[in-house]
């Protein structure tokens, strides 16, 4: 079985969600472990909770530290605990933006809305006061801006006629269990997902000028239009167990020169020669940016003259 995920969780209360990921964390075939529930606030029950179920906790208030100060705090103890993903459940901070860019695209949250309706607090008030059908709740990735970070999956949650502000949440609070801990196993595994993987080289490949993509030698591959081909994307090609960019490099001397410096990522792709390279996206924590650097690089390769240049003018704003 794959080595699971292991997730810190931040609390600042009760800890219901937190609960909800750790249980579900429990069951045959769940992705992900709970190595940390960390709080700002030392009395917060869900620490309680958390300890007696033999997980490890942090807590440290946030009074009389600068924002900055208690964040860089919260950030040590989650990397000490060997945390690769952080999941807010009530963890009444806003987060200063250098935390957020340190856990950018690991880190999850939930909110009691359907996002983007009614970002910030009092969402069931609000949604019974504007005649809405339906409340519920969102799960998305944390960005700088509050509640608008890309969705990864939302519940609604039907008002009845009488509802009140309480009842509503209550409800909501069920779906919330539910939802949480199913968007964090989608999260975590999708890093190795093939068709996930392929849409992130797809937006950067078709990026490129005139560039196609057509399916050869059964993988998809991206060229320029009537033109030649600059990246192919491998899964379990021949039945190799890896997926993989394969992308167009100087010769044999980089080739081997790649290899050496990091042989878990870099190979010699079958078939293809020295000039390529096959790096592997199923290793997890891709620099994406690197990947784009490669696609363009190997597409300069092939580019007739009059496209590198457009590209060059481009890059210069």
């Amino acid at each position: 079985m794959a080595e699971k995920a292991k997730v810190a969780v931040l609390i600042s209360g009760s800890g219901t969600n937190m609960a909800a990921l750790l249980y579900a964390s429990r069951l045959d075939g769940c992705p992900y472990e709970i190595v940390l529930v960390a709080s700002n606030k030392p009395d917060a029950s869900g620490l309680v909770l958390a300890a007696s179920e033999g997980v490890a906790t942090f807590a440290l208030s946030h009074k009389g530290l600068s924002r900055e100060e208690h964040d860089a705090a919260m950030d040590a103890a989650i990397r000490e605990s060997g945390a690769q993903w952080v999941a807010l459940a009530g963890y009444m901070r806003i987060l200063t933006d250098a935390f957020v860019g340190k856990w950018d695209g690991r880190m999850v949250n939930i909110h009691p809305s359907l996002l983007p309706r009614y970002t910030g607090l009092h969402t069931h008030q609000r949604a019974i006061e504007a005649g809405d059908s339906h409340g519920g709740v969102t799960v998305h990735l944390v960005i700088p801006e509050l509640d608008e970070g890309p969705i990864l999956g939302q519940l609604p949650v039907a008002i009845v006629p009488g509802d009140t502000a309480e009842t509503l949440a209550a409800r909501v609070l069920i779906a919330e269990h539910q939802l949480y801990s199913r968007c964090l196993a989608e999260l975590v595994t999708r890093e190795a997902s093939p068709e996930w993987l392929l849409e992130r080289v797809r937006e950067r490949a078709m990026a490129l000028p005139e560039a196609d993509e057509i399916s050869s030698h059964g993988m998809p591959c991206f060229g320029i239009v009537k033109g030649k081909k600059f990246a192919y994307f491998s899964s379990n090609h021949h039945a190799d167990g890896r997926t993989a960019l394969l992308v167009k490099i100087s010769g044999p001397d980089e080739q081997a020169m790649l290899i050496e410096q990091d042989e878990d990522r870099y190979f010699r792709p079958a078939y293809f020669g020295d000039g390529w390279i096959g790096i592997r996206l199923d290793l997890g924590e891709n620099d994406w940016d690197a990947v784009a650097d490669w696609l363009s690089r190997s597409w300069r390769a092939v580019a007739p003259k009059k496209l590198t240049v457009l590209l060059d003018v481009a890059d210069q704003f």
